[in-house]
């Protein structure tokens, strides 16, 4: 039995070997079969070369090109249509950010800081309908962020050349964004010069003889909300003095809703200065804060218009005590404005209305330039008991009613023109 074993493997072997062999053959011959020439010579010497199809190259060199492309700029439009579109004549490009880019840190932290804002001149706007805005008064914009190509295809063509457009991840943009929604795109814009903004032609024709004076206003959203009502009632301008919050802050330009590309802003003003923004023959008058004025009716001490604020009002104070106390008589240092109902005609001549904050009131500047120009205190009633209103709906009502009595007197104009 083993014998027969022995003889067996004997047997079996060279069957191996030759079934193997036959098998290396045969592949060999695929192989041949599969391949293609890419040059072939003929007996009388013509020779033919076969090109590789456009699409097909070999991996790797596939791969090298796809990584070059990522590091060079991608083009803004990548559309296969024959017909050019805009964008892609215009030849615009845009950078992506790479694992660790910190511009849009570095910018964010520049630009939600008021000192550094004032110093480096620029701003921040998030949102495509507050870009659009900027970008259609004159903004010169600085650099985009954006998450999604089809956001920055909004905008103007023409307004983004010389722009640096920088796309990021979403997730970048929502950790510094201050909206509950982030729209995908942000942008940073040169601080707008009132001077060279070119506001909207229906706003400048509907604009009225009525300007805004903004006193010590701290609240963002105050703010906002007053720059909307401004352009609304067809402001001519809107003037902040020193004290009052920085009109290009994120939160006001959100609450206003691009009315800071309406009507014209000018911050950080002294009072000294207020009288040279305001037309010839202006009359200036005061926001009254009606839930003290049944107090302050009865006397003239800056101690007893709580509505009435100023850095040197301590002082005042403790001058008025010792005057009271030496001769028994009261210092009339608070100028002598008259009251009146705020319904009462007031647009006679160009006017001026000056909004102080809920905290301090109104400063005693102002009341001191409302004297000199013929102005008045505007009182807004209020049912007894109920605390002053705040300053953003004060600022609404007196604006609108401001352009009531404008538009009826020209109407009146106009009916006396026609009988004529």
């Amino acid at each position: 039995m083993a014998a027969l074993v022995r003889r067996s493997r004997f047997v079996v072997r060279p069957l191996l070997q030759v079934v193997q062999a036959w098998d290396l053959d045969a592949r060999r011959w695929v192989r041949a079969l599969r391949r293609s020439a890419v040059k072939v010579v003929f007996l009388s010497g013509e020779v033919v070369e076969r090109k590789r199809a456009p699409g097909k190259q070999p991996r790797k060199a596939a791969s090298e090109a796809s990584a070059q492309e990522q590091r060079e700029k991608s083009p803004l439009e990548e559309s296969t249509s024959h017909a050019p579109s805009t964008w892609q004549e215009s030849g615009l490009r845009y950078d992506k950010a790479y694992p660790g880019d910190r511009r849009l840190s570095s910018v964010m932290t520049i630009v939600k800081s008021r000192p550094f804002r004032e110093k480096q001149g620029k701003i921040l706007l998030e949102g495509r309908r507050l870009i659009t805005d900027a970008l259609k008064a004159g903004a010169v914009p600085k650099m985009f962020f954006f998450s999604r190509l089809e956001y920055l295809k909004e905008l103007p063509v023409d307004k983004l050349k010389g722009v640096s457009l920088i796309k990021v991840k979403f997730e970048d943009i929502k950790d510094w964004s201050d909206l509950v929604t982030p729209q995908g795109i942000m942008g940073i814009f040169a601080k707008p010069d009132h001077v060279k903004m070119a506001y909207p032609k229906t706003q400048l024709q509907h604009s009225l003889p009525l300007s805004l004076i903004c006193d010590n206003l701290r609240d963002p959203g105050n703010l906002g909300t007053i720059l909307r009502s401004a352009a609304g009632a067809g402001c001519s301008k809107v003037l902040l003095t020193k004290g009052c919050v920085d009109p290009w802050e994120p939160k006001v330009l959100r609450a206003g809703m691009g009315a800071h590309f309406q009507v014209p802003i000018i911050n950080n003003l002294e009072w000294e200065t207020v009288p040279n923004y305001l037309p010839p023959d202006t009359r200036v008058y005061v926001a009254d804060n009606c839930g003290l004025y049944a107090q302050a009716q009865m006397s003239n001490k800056a101690s007893d218009h709580g509505w009435v604020s100023n850095q040197r009002l301590l002082k005042f104070q403790k001058y008025e005590e010792e005057e009271d106390v030496e001769t028994g008589a009261s210092q009339d240092w608070l100028p002598d404005v008259e009251v009146q109902s705020y319904d009462s005609d007031w647009t006679e001549a160009p006017a001026a209305v000056v909004i102080g904050g809920e905290t301090d009131g109104v400063s005693v500047e102002s009341l001191q330039l409302a004297e000199s120009t013929g102005g008045k205190r505007l009182l807004i009633p209020v049912v007894p008991g109920v605390d002053s209103l705040n300053s953003a709906m004060a600022a609404s009502i007196l604006l609108f009613e401001g352009k009531r009595q404008l538009r009826g007197r020209a109407e009146h104009l106009s009916r006396d023109r026609s009988h004529h």
